[in-house]
């Protein structure tokens, strides 16, 4: 099984889990589809009241979409078709609270996730980074959830420098991406420990308060997906080149700041 889940009845936490550490937590076609039919799960599960979120392994909360993963796409520039788009709670209709526990690398298409949780709990070691614009492609639905998270300027250096740099869990916590920093290796704890208080709380109060907060943002959300298609279309590289600029790429250890 490529995702996990595992419930606790007596604390009403769930725990989701990417489980492909071999391919540090990648998104294939199979994930994209486990991760929504759990979130579909959950609504209906009364026992679960909070949701931690989380990588198998030390290495990767997750690199986002596995690059061997085929996507067929219409031929029109006008229609695309995008398995990351519903990997997320909120796609699904999810309205109880998820907290993200981040070790290792967090990166492009992990946003489609992270972006759709209430708040990050990571480890020392965790980064963040999106490789999009160093292999010829629009950060275009990544920039959107991102840019609701972090201060402008934050979010526009961390997609603009591509693979060439990586924010810290320290640099994440200090500009807002990250609410509490953890020892490596001890995310998943605080995070579940995080589930846990929310979970005891009234039912119906947190999940009005998840929409509410999640309804501050829906508006420019959708205005900025609007637009995704469109750039993408427009300025991604075609797939050869894009696939040389990937193997060609650089060796060079990325600047973590």
């Amino acid at each position: 099984m490529s995702v996990l889940l595992d419930i606790d009845k007596d604390t009403g936490v769930a725990v989701v889990t990417l489980d492909r550490p071999e391919k540090l937590n990648a998104i294939d076609l199979d994930t994209a589809r486990r991760l929504a039919h759990v979130w579909r799960g959950l609504r209906c599960d009364d026992t679960v009241r909070a949701v931690v979120l989380t990588g198998a392994g030390t290495r990767a909360f997750s690199t986002g979409l596995d690059r061997d993963a085929v996507v067929p796409q219409p031929g029109s520039p006008f229609m695309q078709d995008d398995p990351l788009l519903t990997i997320g709670p909120k796609a699904n209709d999810l309205w109880k609270p998820v907290v993200a526990a981040v070790e290792g690398m967090a990166c492009g298409g992990a946003f489609y996730l992270l972006g759709e949780c209430e708040f990050l709990v990571a480890g020392a070691d965790a980064v963040f980074f999106d490789p999009h614009t160093t292999y010829g492609m629009v950060s275009a639905y990544e920039s959107v959830l991102m840019a609701q998270r972090m201060p402008y300027g934050e979010v526009a250096r961390m997609m603009l420098m591509g693979t060439a740099e990586r924010i810290s869990a320290r640099r994440a916590h200090d500009i807002g991406l990250v609410s509490e920093l953890t020892d490596a290796g001890a995310a998943l704890g605080a995070a579940i420990a995080c589930a846990a208080v929310v979970a005891g709380y009234p039912t119906a109060g947190v999940q009005g308060t998840v929409r509410a907060l999640w309804a501050a943002k829906e508006a420019a959300r959708a205005a900025g997906f609007a637009q995704a298609p469109h750039l993408i279309a427009l300025g991604n590289l075609p797939d050869e080149r894009q696939a040389e600029l990937f193997a060609g790429r650089s060796t060079a250890r990325p600047r973590i700041r």
